[in-house]
C-alpha cells in the first residue's frame, strides 16, 4: 500500500529543468573584453615573479635581461560547437637587456577550454589544450637570434599554461555563485542548481537549471510540470549578451512554495462592524450584543497557480475567507470561498525579479459555510468584495517586496533588460554589466 501511494502521490522529486538561460555570441565577447585586465594583472604577476625569484636565489641574470613591461594587447574567447570554449591571448613585453635598448616582444596563447560538472554540482572551466608562442618583434636575422637567446632565459614557455589555469579561478569563482542560496522571504529560500555542463552551439552557451526551493532549511518538494520544459529557440539577430528563459512553472512552484511557508494567511480589515453587518445578515445581531468590528482572515484552500500567455500574466488563488469578531480571541461564524485571479506585472532591478499584481481581473465568492444561515452570493460580493479586492493584491505585494533572485553571477549585475511574457514561459533578453567593483 505504501508503494502504491507513492506512485499515486503528485508531489515527487525530480530532476527537471523550469528555467535556463542562453549566454550570446556578444555576451562571450563581452566577458572577454572585461577579463582583460584581470588576464594583465595575472600575467604581469607570474612572468615578473619569474625574474624576481631568480634574483631571491642569488643569481645575477635578472639584472642583465628584465621585462619592464606586460600588457594584454587582445583577449578574445569563441564557441567550438558541441565542445567548449577557445580562448586567445595576444600579449605584448618589453624586455630590457643591460645597456640596450627595451626589445618588444609578443607571447600568443591559445587554449581550449571545456566545462565539467563536479560532483557538489558546481560548474566548473577546464583547459583541454594550450598552445604558447613567444616571438620577437625583430626584423633583422642576427637580431632575432639575440632576441631568441634573451627571451629563452627571461620567459618560461612552460609556464604560461599554467598561467592560463590561474586565470580560470575567478570565473570558477563566479560559477559557484551561480548555485548559492538566495533568500525570498525571511524563512523561504530558492537555488539554482545545473542539471548539466551546458550546451555549446554557435547560438551560444545553453544551461539548463532546476529551482529547489527551502522553507526553513528544508527543501519543499513542489508539483512536477505537466509540460517539460526546454530552452526556446532565439532569434540570430539578437542583440543581448543574456537571454534568461523561466517557465510557468517555475512560477508557480515559487508561489507553491510561499504558500507551504504560511506567506498568504491573510488578515483583511473591514469597514464593516457587527451592528452594520447586522442590518443585512439579521442573525449576526444575535450573536453579539455589543458593537464589535469585523475581521476577514484568508487563506489559500488550494495551491496558487501563475497562467502565462502571449504579453500576459495572471495569477489564480483559490482562498477561505473567514469572517467574524473577537480580538484576540478570533471567532468565524461564515465562510467564503474566493477565486481570485490577479494580473501580474513582471519587472527586473539589478539580478531580481520583481514580481507586482496590477489589478483583479475576476472574482468570485460562493458560501462555503455559515453560522448565521443562508446568505446569498450577491449580498457576500457586495459586502466582502471590494475588501479582498483591494487588501489580497496588497499583501502579495509585501510578500514579494525584496523580489526574486535571477540566475547571475555574483560580480554580475544586468542592464537593458526587457522582460516578454510568452505562453508558458517568460524571456528576460538583457546585457551584462560588471559591477563598478570590480572594474
Amino acid at each position: 500500500m505504501g508503494a502504491l501511494l507513492a506512485l499515486l502521490d503528485p508531489v515527487q522529486p525530480t530532476r527537471a529543468p523550469d528555467c535556463g538561460g542562453i549566454l550570446t555570441p556578444l555576451g562571450l565577447s563581452y566577458l572577454a573584453e572585461v577579463s582583460k585586465p584581470h588576464a594583465e594583472v595575472v600575467l604581469r604577476q607570474d612572468l615578473m615573479a619569474q625574474r624576481a625569484s631568480d634574483l631571491f636565489l642569488g643569481s645575477m641574470e635578472p639584472s642583465r635581461n628584465r621585462i619592464t613591461s606586460v600588457k594584454v594587447a587582445d583577449l578574445w574567447l569563441s564557441v567550438i560547437p558541441e565542445a567548449g570554449l577557445r580562448l586567445g591571448i595576444e600579449v605584448e613585453l618589453r624586455i630590457a637587456p643591460l645597456h640596450a635598448v627595451p626589445m618588444p616582444v609578443r607571447i600568443s596563447i591559445q587554449a581550449d577550454l571545456h566545462v565539467d560538472m563536479g560532483p557538489d554540482g558546481n560548474l566548473q572551466l577546464l583547459t583541454s589544450a594550450c598552445r604558447p608562442t613567444v616571438q620577437a618583434q625583430s626584423t633583422r636575422e642576427a637580431e632575432s637570434k639575440s632576441s631568441r637567446s634573451i627571451l629563452d632565459k627571461v620567459v618560461d614557455v612552460d609556464k604560461l599554461c599554467l598561467d592560463v589555469s590561474k586565470l580560470l579561478l575567478f570565473p570558477n569563482e563566479q560559477l559557484m555563485s551561480l548555485t548559492a542560496l538566495f533568500p525570498v522571504t525571511p524563512n523561504c529560500q530558492l537555488q539554482y542548481l545545473p542539471l548539466a555542463a551546458p550546451v555549446f552551439s554557435k547560438q551560444g552557451i545553453t544551461l539548463s537549471l532546476q529551482t529547489t526551493f527551502q522553507v526553513a532549511g528544508a527543501v519543499v518538494p513542489v508539483p512536477v510540470s505537466p509540460v517539460p520544459f526546454s530552452m526556446p529557440e532565439l532569434a540570430s539577430t539578437s542583440t543581448s549578451h543574456l537571454i534568461l528563459a523561466l517557465s510557468e512553472h517555475f512560477y508557480t512552484s515559487l508561489y507553491f512554495t510561499l504558500e507551504r511557508a504560511g506567506a498568504f494567511n491573510m488578515t483583511i480589515p473591514s469597514m464593516l462592524t457587527t451592528a452594520t453587518l447586522a442590518q443585512k445578515i439579521t442573525q449576526v445581531g444575535s450573536l453579539y450584543h455589543e458593537d464589535l468590528p469585523i475581521t476577514l482572515s484568508a487563506a489559500l484552500r488550494s495551491s496558487p497557480r501563475v497562467v502565462l500567455e502571449e504579453g500576459r500574466a495572471a495569477l489564480k488563488l483559490f482562498l477561505t475567507v473567514h469572517i467574524g469578531a473577537g480580538s484576540p480571541d478570533f471567532q468565524s461564524f461564515l465562510s467564503v470561498s474566493a477565486d481570485v485571479t490577479a494580473g501580474l506585472q513582471l519587472s527586473v532591478s539589478d539580478t531580481r525579479m520583481m514580481i507586482s499584481t496590477a489589478v483583479i481581473e475576476d472574482a468570485e465568492l460562493s458560501l462555503a459555510a455559515s453560522n448565521v444561515g443562508l446568505v446569498r452570493a450577491a449580498l457576500l460580493e457586495e459586502l466582502f468584495l471590494a475588501p479582498v479586492c483591494q487588501q489580497v493584491p496588497a499583501w502579495m505585494d509585501d510578500v514579494l517586496r525584496e523580489g526574486v533572485h535571477l540566475p547571475h553571477l555574483s560580480h554580475f549585475t544586468y542592464t537593458d533588460v526587457s522582460v516578454v511574457v510568452h505562453k508558458d514561459y517568460v524571456l528576460v533578453p538583457c546585457k551584462l554589466k560588471l559591477r563598478s567593483t570590480m572594474a
